[in-house]
């Protein structure tokens, strides 16, 4: 799949290029013994230990945690909306804070919109990353559809725009500015963040070195201790597996 994180995208693929399906089928896995867990430092939850990581993610959870999960997902991508939704409450609740399960989440931009909501979601450092995260994917439609009320000229006249400038005015057109404010990110942080060509590089850059990587074809993409997770888009299929590797 080649990266198109930086080109225009026709908005009728916004939400639908690259995304994965939650009707993939699963591999059945035999359960195995169960892995060791650890206790949080006191007065703490693991799932409130969260850090950025060199790889470009934000992971939460035990650094030393037996099982390492990692998923590849998309701020535009309606599985990864309903996995989110799904997953991962019951993920750190029962696996990250027993201290058997790290999690990363790792942004694979799809869209010009994807990288403006990834920016936004990053401006705040680790600590709000998954809140922020998590309000963006229920966000997804509102913006998806602001977007496409202002209509393709406007879209265009946005990626023409230059480099420093393009994100800004897609965050406008979406609404995503008031809506990042709204949540603890001030306007002109919000502003800086998504006029940074470094960070977007640096997001685009990720993006090729995890199709090299992993052949992801899709998001969300899971990965458990190194490898990736075949036909595994759902909760109930993650949580087969994770019983199966012992969490």
């Amino acid at each position: 799949m080649k990266s198109t994180a930086l080109a225009p995208l026709a908005l009728a693929l916004l939400a639908l290029s690259a995304c994965g399906s939650k009707e993939s089928g699963n591999t059945a896995t035999a359960p195995g013994g169960s892995v060791a867990g650890k206790a949080a430092p006191a007065g703490t939850t693991w799932a409130q230990q969260i850090v950025a990581t060199p790889e470009g993610g934000f992971r939460m959870g035990n650094p030393d945690a037996p099982i390492k999960l990692i998923e590849f997902g998309s701020y535009t991508c309606p599985h990864c909306a309903e996995f989110q939704e799904s997953a991962h409450e019951p993920l750190e609740r029962d696996h990250v804070n027993s201290g058997k399960v790290s999690f990363e989440y790792r942004n694979f931009i799809r869209d010009p919109l994807d990288m403006t909501v990834a920016l936004l979601a990053r401006c705040g450092g680790a600590e709000p990353f998954f809140p922020l995260s998590a309000q963006f994917f229920h966000n997804q439609m509102a913006m998806i559809e602001q977007i496409q009320a202002a209509g393709d000229g406007a879209y265009q006249a946005a990626m023409s725009a230059p480099a420093e400038q393009r994100f800004v005015r897609l965050a406008q057109m979406a609404g995503l500015i008031d809506f990042a404010k709204q949540r603890g990110i001030p306007e002109d942080k919000a502003r800086q963040c998504l006029s940074d060509p470094k960070a977007a590089e640096a997001l685009a850059a990720g993006v090729e070195k995890a199709t090299k990587d992993f052949d992801i074809q899709g998001t969300p993409t899971l990965i458990m201790n190194g490898a990736k997770l075949e036909n595994v888009a759902t909760w109930p299929q993650l949580l087969e597996r994770l019983k199966a590797a012992g969490a």
